[in-house]
């Protein structure tokens, strides 16, 4: 019949078209990591993986903001560039190619999994040790970037306000332009991870559901160890690297800081060099003015009339005398009024430190906050509890 027809000319339409979708379907290089730190490599369809994992299509969505999310107890773990996803056997990394994590991946990942790096966190389930990795990694990406930033943002306010040089290095302030921006978007990425961070920890929820284990083996899950539930233990972690987190903001407000101060006295130094140029320039149209004042007398001796001066030799003197000092004498007076005009109160006396003391002073607190220990010390807290 004819609607049979119809009818089997739209299946077959829609086979084909499930089949060009599939041939077209974006291919995932994914690297496994299981809880020994064994590594292996495949490749994989997206349309097959997120089956496989119980996922949605668009929980494999690649995406420039950092989130955590979880789904048929999974985590899934975006950071800018890196994905990856928890399960409670393994964690998955998705496409790393072209992202220069080849050191991170086949030499530090394996050995924190498996237990042998510096995670607090490996008495805990398996994925409370991906995750901490994951995070670790994220703090030490932010905390080297802020680290080769400080240096050249030093040296360059150093040398902007170096009270030796009269002028303004264009190629240092071009310099501090770039380095400024790069600063906006590494405080940019440090307030993402605090708010990823922080609205984990507002949901009690969210907390639960990051412990995977509590649905594949709910003995595992009850307690740990030290008598702790294993939410409060992720809580604890999530704590842990939002204060890391938290000193990472601190410090780059303090160069952003830094910045701005140096910029307002570079700005003050051109406003006074700008001064004293129209200052001077005021001084010359005074002069010039009290000059073609008493001008006027050696313009009326040379017009072309006939009188009894022009014929004492001693009245040409007289007359020269007359038109430099008065107008010396009018220019004296006009000074004088100028200098009363600009004469500003004098400000309380205070006691002030040189601009390179406190350059020095806000350098050496950056560096102790940012000492190499920074990562290991914040976690003594978890360590602890």
């Amino acid at each position: 019949p004819p609607y049979l027809t119809c009818e089997v000319h739209r299946f077959r339409t829609s086979d084909a078209s499930q089949a060009t979708l599939a041939s077209v379907a974006q291919v995932f290089t994914v690297t496994r990591f299981d809880k020994e730190g064994k590594v292996s490599s495949f490749e994989k369809k997206k349309t097959e993986l997120y089956q496989e994992l119980g996922l949605q299509a668009r929980d494999l969505r690649f995406q420039h903001e950092m989130s955590i999310a979880t789904r048929n107890n999974r985590v899934i773990v975006r950071m800018e560039y890196l994905k990856a996803v928890i399960t409670p056997e393994c964690l998955l990394i998705l496409d790393y190619r072209n992202l220069n994590l080849e050191q991170w991946l086949f030499r530090e990942l394996p050995s924190q999994l498996a237990g042998e790096g510096q995670l607090v966190t490996y008495p805990l389930p398996f994925e409370f040790r991906a995750f901490e990795a994951l995070l670790q990694y994220w703090i030490s990406t932010l905390q080297s970037k802020l680290n080769a930033l400080q240096p050249v943002i030093l040296e360059t306010l150093d040398a902007l306000v170096d009270p030796r040089h009269s002028s303004v290095d264009r190629s240092k302030l071009h310099i501090l332009l770039q380095n400024s921006k790069s600063l906006s978007e590494l405080e940019t990425d440090i307030k993402i991870f605090k708010e990823s961070v922080l609205e984990i920890l507002d949901d009690e929820e969210m907390l639960e559901e990051l412990c995977v284990t509590k649905w594949s083996d709910p003995h595992i899950f009850e307690e740990s160890s030290s008598g702790i539930d294993h939410a409060e233990e992720m809580e604890l972690l999530l704590e842990n690297y939002f204060r890391l987190a938290e000193g990472l903001s601190n410090a780059a407000r303090e160069l952003r800081v830094l910045i701005d101060d140096s910029q307002s006295i570079i700005f003050i130094n051109l406003d006074s060099h700008r001064n004293v140029m129209m200052r001077l320039n005021l001084q010359l149209t005074m002069g010039t003015f009290s000059l073609s004042l008493f001008g006027l007398l050696g313009v009326a001796f040379g017009m072309n009339l006939e009188s009894s001066l022009e014929e004492d030799h001693r009245v040409f003197w007289l007359v020269t005398g007359i038109m430099f000092m008065g107008s010396g004498l009018i220019w004296r007076r006009l000074l004088s009024f100028l200098g009363r005009q600009l004469e500003a109160p004098l400000p309380p006396l205070m006691a002030s430190l040189p601009r390179k003391t406190l350059l020095t002073e806000k350098r050496m607190e950056l560096r102790n906050s940012l000492r190499p220990d920074g990562l290991g010390a914040a976690r003594t807290v978890l360590t602890s509890r």
